[in-house]
């Protein structure tokens, strides 16, 4: 354990280690760390991991209703976003050296490079929560605010509720709203879009 191959042969990791709330300490991970980890077998290339802060959460197998919106969702705003809006449906995120995130959706300026793409770049960022809503809500808020996305839904795949976060802050959203489906909703900085949930098949 700690280590990895590389060019034949094996390098330490070198892993940074923190002291948690609950006194004890954790050895973190980087970005890079979980790139090794798939070159030499330690984790399957299409395996669902998410990077916080350091620390590796395995997510759930998406079920049956997440990905009929998810799907439909993405029909929908390929075909209703504005040109100059580019969107990226389930991308690898590597926001920081040891952040690396998984969301359904992001939204950003269709003139940035994807691979140049700072939190601070996306007009917004939508999670479809079925299984994962507290964690949603929760741990991805928090970090999405510190990072400074301006704007954050989760949408509870089960309730049929969209969960609108705006006015990041370095400790959480200022502004925390839940819309029934049959609201018509519109991001801050994406003028042109429009969705109502209860208009999207599966919902």
């Amino acid at each position: 354990m700690g280590v990895a191959r590389a060019r034949g042969r094996l390098r330490p990791m070198n892993q940074p280690i923190a002291l948690k709330s609950d006194g004890l300490a954790r050895r973190l991970f980087r970005v890079a760390d979980l790139d090794r980890m798939v070159e030499v077998g330690v984790l399957e290339p299409d395996e669902r991991i998410e990077l916080v802060r350091g620390e590796l959460i395995p997510m759930a197998a998406k079920g049956a209703r997440h990905e009929i919106l998810r799907i439909n969702l993405n029909l929908y705003l390929g075909d209703n976003r504005p040109k100059e809006i580019s969107f990226a449906p389930e991308p690898g995120w590597r926001l920081a050296e040891f952040i690396y995130l998984e969301p359904d959706f992001i939204f950003y300026s269709a003139g940035t490079p994807y691979a140049e793409l700072k939190a601070g770049d996306v007009s917004l960022v939508i999670e479809i929560s079925d299984t994962s809503l507290g964690y949603d809500l929760g741990v991805k808020a928090g970090l999405y605010a510190e990072l400074g996305v301006t704007e954050y839904w989760v949408i509870d795949a089960a309730e049929r509720v969209t969960h609108v976060h705006k006015t990041p802050t370095p400790t959480g959203y200022a502004e925390r709203r839940a819309y029934p489906a049959e609201t018509a909703l519109t991001p801050d900085r994406i003028r042109g879009l429009t969705l109502r949930l209860a208009d999207i098949p599966g919902t």
